[in-house]
């Protein structure tokens, strides 16, 4: 029910203190908070400067209103940000994330968070990825999806087009071993890469990799063949990241 209300309805729910700090700080515009009565001191300089209704409830109560235990004490209503474009997110990027098919929200809110610590400075969605706004997705990221710009793709795989046409080289994170191996590939900190990840099962599609200018792989050991997107997210961010972080 929440991914079929919140974004049609221009909403998002931010949960504990700390991802609601930084949600105002990014400008969100906030609609209600609710939380229980300790939160009421400890946020009391926050909520001072928050136009909007703040509710109190005791920890039964917020979990029979949300069918869940809110652990951390406090959630908030916001207003979404109306989604800048491909282009837009990407103009002014050297180092670009493009997701296909991410169905995960938490390996979504861990890939965003990735890139903001790796030196990532935007990220492009393939129309049916995950929605960086649920819930789940901003705790997983600490915030993370609040400060990292990012737009969802109208067309698939012809955005990926659209990149490559903007000066940036295509690279296609696949487990195959075709692929060439990412510790033997260097990059200039100033080329425009586009890191491309596909979906958390079959990883990316034939098109999209047939779009892709480089095919990389992570050396494994022990037999295993693949890690987790996230994981993988983080292995190449470190590696073709910046180094002026």
């Amino acid at each position: 029910m929440r991914t079929k209300l919140e974004p049609p309805h221009g909403l998002f729910i931010a949960e504990s203190e700390l991802v609601i700090r930084r949600a105002l700080e990014a400008g969100y515009r906030p609609r209600s908070m609710v939380m229980a009565p300790e939160w009421l001191e400890r946020m009391a300089g926050l909520i001072d400067d928050v136009d909007a209704p703040v509710y109190s409830a005791s920890y039964d109560v917020l979990r029979q209103l949300t069918g869940f235990n809110v652990h951390r004490g406090a959630l908030a209503s916001f207003h979404r940000k109306p989604l800048p474009s491909v282009a837009d997110v990407v103009a002014g990027a050297r180092r670009v994330v493009v997701l296909e098919d991410l169905v995960s929200h938490t390996n979504l809110g861990a890939i965003f968070r990735c890139a903001a610590a790796l030196g990532m400075d935007a990220v492009v969605l393939s129309p049916s990825c995950a929605d960086p706004l649920y819930r789940r997705s901003v705790r997983v990221s600490m915030g993370a999806v609040f400060t990292i710009p990012y737009a969802r793709a109208d067309r698939w795989p012809g955005a990926l087009d659209d990149v490559g046409s903007s000066g940036f080289n295509v690279v296609a994170l696949t487990p195959a071993e075709d692929a060439r191996s990412l510790d033997d590939v260097a990059f200039d900190d100033e080329e425009r890469l586009a890191i491309v990840l596909g979906s958390e099962g079959p990883g990316l599609s034939a098109a999209v990799l047939q779009r892709a200018n480089v095919r990389l792989r992570i050396p494994m050991a022990a037999d295993v063949d693949s890690l987790n997107v996230a994981a993988a997210a983080a292995v190449t961010f470190w590696m073709l990241g910046r180094r002026n972080r």
